[in-house]
C-alpha cells in the first residue's frame, strides 16, 4: 500500500459552495497559487459546467497552476465532461472528476433511474472523460447511504472503464468513524481490480465527523483525502485539510503513510480563504484558530515554558504561525511591502497595482504602529474591493452619536461615477450608517449577517466586517476593514450591494449536483 497520502483540496469547488462565499476568478487564482505553493497534489478548481464564470476561473486556474494536478467536476453527462475537459486543457496536469449518485433514494427520489441504468451511465461517463486525459476520478455521490453491495459492481466497472481515483463521499455526513472506515475496507477487498486506483474520501461534516471518518478511512487504505481550506464548504462544511495533513503528520506512529504538503504554508492559506470569502477562522479552531497555540493557565504556561511539548503537540512554526509574524511600519519601503506580499501569496499584475497597494498601507501605517500580516490581507482584499465596485463606492462618512440623542449619520456616495449625499438615522451608528445607504440605492435586500472581528489585537486594531444581504433568493457576502469600525462595517454593505446588484455572470454552484 502506498506510503504517499494525496491531498485533493476542493476549497475552490466545494468550499465555494458555502452561501455567500462565491469568489471572482482573481481570488480563485489567488487561492490556487497559494494551494500550490503548499504542495497540494490535486486541485478541484469548480464546476465548469455551471456558468461561463467558472468555466473561465478553472481555465484561469488551469493556466497558471503548474505543480499541482487541476481537476475540473462534471456530472455524468455529455456536457459537463466536455465543458470540464476544454477548462481543464491549459493544465500541465488535468484531472476530470465525474459523479453519478448511488444510494437508493438518490436514484429513486432524484435521479429517477434504476441501478443498471446508473451503473450504465458511470461506466459511459468515465470512458467518454478518458477521451480527454488519463487522470479520470470517479465518485458514487452519497455513497455513505449506498448498498455495499451495489458499490462493489459499480466501482468494479468504473475502474476497468478506466477510472484511476474512486472517491467514496460521505455527502450528508451521516456515517460514524468505524462504520465509514470498515465501508472502506471492505471495499478495497472486495473490489477484485481495487488494486488498479487509488481510493479517495470525500466527508461533510454535518454530524462534526468529517476528520475523523476521513482519518478512520486512511487507516483502513484510504490515499486520497479530499478537503478544505478551513474546513469550508455547504452546510456544515466539509473536512477541514489543515486538520487532516497535522494528524496525519503528528501522529505517524499511527498513520502508515503522510502528505507532502509544505505545512507551513497552511496558516497563510487559512487567513486568505477567510478574508476572501468573508467567513473568520473561529478564535478555537484546531492548527488555525488564534487561541491554537495560546496557553493562559498558569499550569500550562509553567509547563510550556519548562518544556514546549508539556502542553503543545506541535511547534506553531511548523504550520506557520510563527514566520509570519513580522512586523511593518510607516518607516517601512517599497520593496519589504512587496517581499512580504509576495510571501503571502499575492503578487502584483503591475506597478500600479503595487503602487495602489503600497499607497493603503502607508495611510494604515499612520493610524496604527504596527502592521501585522493580517492587517496586509485585509489591505489586499480592500484594494481588490475598491477595484471591482464599479457602480458604488464610499467617499464619506460622518456619523454622530451621544447619549439620550438618536445616532445620525451623513454619507456621500460614488454612484456610476457621480456623487450623491445622503443621510440616515437609526438605533446605533451602524443602523443609521446602513439606512442612509438604503435611502439612496433602495435596493430591497434583508441583511442576514453582520459579523466584526478584530484583525489584531490592540484598541488600533483594524476591524473587519463582514455583511450578508439576500435579495431574490440570492446571497452574497461583502467584506470591509477599517480601523474605524462604523467605516468598516459601511464598505461592507456597499461591498455586498454592489455583488448584488450586479448582473449575475454564473450559476450558484448549489444550483447544481455536488458530491
Amino acid at each position: 500500500m502506498s506510503k504517499s497520502l494525496i491531498i485533493f483540496d476542493t476549497t475552490l469547488r466545494d468550499g465555494e459552495q458555502s452561501p455567500g462565499a462565491s469568489m471572482t476568478q482573481d481570488e480563485k487564482v489567488r487561492i490556487a497559487k497559494i494551494l500550490e505553493r503548499m504542495q497540494v497534489d490535486v486541485i478541484e478548481a469548480g464546476f465548469p459546467i455551471a456558468s461561463p464564470g467558472d468555466f473561465e476561473a478553472v481555465k484561469a486556474v488551469a493556466s497558471v497552476v503548474k505543480d499541482s494536478t487541476v481537476c475540473g467536476l462534471a456530472r455524468a453527462t455529455e456536457a459537463d465532461i466536455d465543458r470540464a475537459a476544454e477548462a481543464i486543457k491549459p493544465a500541465a496536469s488535468g484531472r476530470i472528476h465525474t459523479f453519478i449518485a448511488t444510494s437508493p433514494i438518490h436514484m429513486k427520489e432524484k435521479l429517477r433511474m434504476e441501478p443498471d441504468e446508473v451503473l450504465e451511465r458511470a461506466v459511459w461517463a468515465v470512458k467518454r472523460a478518458r477521451q480527454y486525459t488519463d487522470n479520470v476520478e470517479f465518485s458514487p455521490e452519497d455513497a455513505g447511504r449506498s448498498d455495499v453491495d451495489f458499490l462493489c459492481r459499480i466501482l468494479e466497472a468504473v475502474i476497468d472503464a478506466g477510472a484511476g481515483t474512486v472517491n467514496i463521499p460521505d455527502t450528508v455526513g451521516y456515517n460514524m468513524p468505524g462504520q465509514f472506515g470498515n465501508l472502506i475496507k471492505t471495499l478495497i477487498e472486495r473490489v477484485p481490480n481495487s488494486d488498479k486506483a487509488v481510493f479517495s474520501v470525500h466527508c461533510h461534516n454535518d454530524l462534526g465527523l468529517a476528520v475523523a471518518n476521513s482519518l478512520s478511512a486512511v487507516l483502513t487504505g484510504a490515499r486520497q483525502v479530499e478537503c478544505t481550506i478551513n474546513g469550508l464548504g455547504e452546510r456544515a462544511g466539509n473536512a477541514s485539510l489543515e486538520e487532516v495533513v497535522m494528524a496525519v503528520r503528528t501522529r505517524q506512529d499511527v498513520f502508515q503513510c503522510d502528505s507532502n504538503i509544505d505545512t507551513t504554508q497552511i496558516v497563510p492559506a487559512s487567513r486568505l480563504v477567510s478574508n476572501i470569502t468573508g467567513f473568520p477562522v473561529q478564535p478555537n479552531k484546531a492548527i488555525v484558530g488564534a487561541n491554537a497555540f495560546a496557553h493562559e493557565s498558569g499550569i500550562h504556561q509553567d509547563g510550556v515554558i519548562k518544556k514546549r511539548e508539556t502542553y503543545e503537540i506541535m511547534r506553531a512554526e511548523d504550520v506557520g504561525w510563527a514566520t509570519n509574524r513580522m512586523v511593518l511600519g510607516k518607516h517601512s519601503g517599497r520593496n519589504a511591502f512587496r517581499q512580504r506580499m509576495q510571501e503571502l501569496g499575492f503578487e502584483f499584475e503591475s506597478e500600479d497595482a503595487l503602487n495602489s497597494a503600497f499607497s493603503r498601507f502607508k495611510d494604515l501605517a499612520d493610524k496604527k504602529h504596527e502592521i501585522f500580516d493580517e492587517d496586509l490581507q485585509a489591505l489586499v482584499t480592500e484594494t481588490g474591493i475598491e477595484q471591482s465596485n464599479e457602480q458604488f463606492s464610499l467617499v464619506s462618512l460622518r456619523v454622530c452619536s451621544q447619549t439620550g440623542e438618536t445616532p445620525q449619520a451623513d454619507i456621500v456616495l460614488m454612484i456610476d461615477g457621480q456623487e450623491r449625499k445622503t443621510s440616515g438615522d437609526g438605533s446605533g451608528p451602524v443602523d443609521a450608517a446602513f439606512r442612509a445607504i438604503e435611502n439612496v440605492i433602495n435596493s430591497g435586500c434583508q441583511l442576514q449577517l453582520y459579523s466584526v472581528n478584530n484583525i489584531t489585537s490592540g484598541t488600533d486594531s483594524q476591524g473587519e466586517v463582514t455583511v450578508r444581504l439576500e435579495k431574490g433568493g440570492r446571497i452574497v457576502n461583502g467584506h470591509g476593514a477599517d480601523t474605524d469600525i462604523v467605516i468598516a462595517s459601511a464598505k461592507a454593505y456597499i461591498n455586498a450591494l454592489d455583488k448584488i446588484v450586479a448582473p449575475e455572470d454564473r450559476a450558484h454552484p448549489q444550483s447544481g449536483q455536488a458530491i
